[in-house]
């Protein structure tokens, strides 16, 4: 799989979240993020034990709060979505500070946002934790289909050479004394976007032929076997597990 590959939001560490094997924490994040989508809206409490089993995570794993609201940006769209609800969703009406909310609308973005935090919340936990590399690795250990890990690996890999070519063009054009400040300017930046097309796809063939050239057929080989013991597995339990009772506890109730 090549060196290692670190990413903006890792955060390097020795917390036993840090050293579980890479196919257990997404194992755990999945069923995590599967559990909370499978539980009714109307239980308001189990979103909250949701999040305190994160935050819970989220310590063990010496993340700090601000570091992980910080990253929780990203949901920012559906959050917008979310508040739009209650004003377009047809439906019973409640009045609240002068205005007519949709009932129907209020417990749809209340379930967009509840959800959709804690999912993010448990990837940026997950992300925080883990390299891009191990990652991939821990896909081929879920046997993901082989050719979907690759394509994750090549844009991986080139998406920062992609990335230098674009600055390096950039570099080239405000040397020359280019400066985009209107429509005008938007054909020399067409151009370029086309150079860079052609640039990456010949650089993809050249690549490739590399490649074959030292025996590539479809598959790359595996150079680190990640194993997890049983341990390891109940510690990464540790999260979907409790969630899963809240869930049937919340179906229940």
């Amino acid at each position: 799989m090549g060196s290692g590959h670190a990413h903006r939001l890792f955060r390097h560490g020795h917390s036993p979240v840090h050293r579980l094997p890479p196919h257990c924490k997404l194992a755990a994040v999945f069923c995590f993020v599967l559990v909370v989508v499978s539980t009714p809206r109307e239980a308001v409490w189990a979103f909250a034990l949701y999040a305190v089993l994160l935050a819970a995570v989220a310590a063990v794993a010496r993340i700090p709060a601000g570091y992980l609201l910080k990253r929780l940006v990203v949901e920012v769209p559906f959050v917008a979505f979310a508040l739009l609800m209650p004003f377009v969703v047809p439906g019973e009406r409640t009045e609240f500070l002068g205005l007519h909310l949709g009932v129907a609308g209020l417990w749809g973005a209340w379930n967009v946002l509840a959800k959709g935090t804690l999912g993010v919340a448990a990837s940026v936990i997950l992300a925080s934790t883990t390299e891009l590399r191990a990652l991939l690795l821990g896909l081929q250990q879920l046997r993901l289909p082989p050719l979907l890990v690759q394509i994750a690996s090549f844009m991986i890999r080139y998406g920062d050479v992609i990335t230098d070519e674009m600055r390096r063009m950039s570099v080239a054009r405000r040397s020359r004394g280019f400066e985009a400040r209107g429509v005008r300017q938007w054909g020399v930046l067409a151009k370029s976007a086309g150079a860079l097309f052609i640039r990456s796809y010949e650089r993809g063939e050249r690549v490739h032929l590399a490649m074959v050239s030292r025996g590539y057929a479809g598959t790359m080989p595996v150079i680190d076997q990640v194993t997890a013991s049983r341990a390891q597995w109940a510690c990464a339990a540790a999260l979907p597990l409790p969630a899963l009772a809240v869930c049937l506890l919340g179906w229940a109730l």
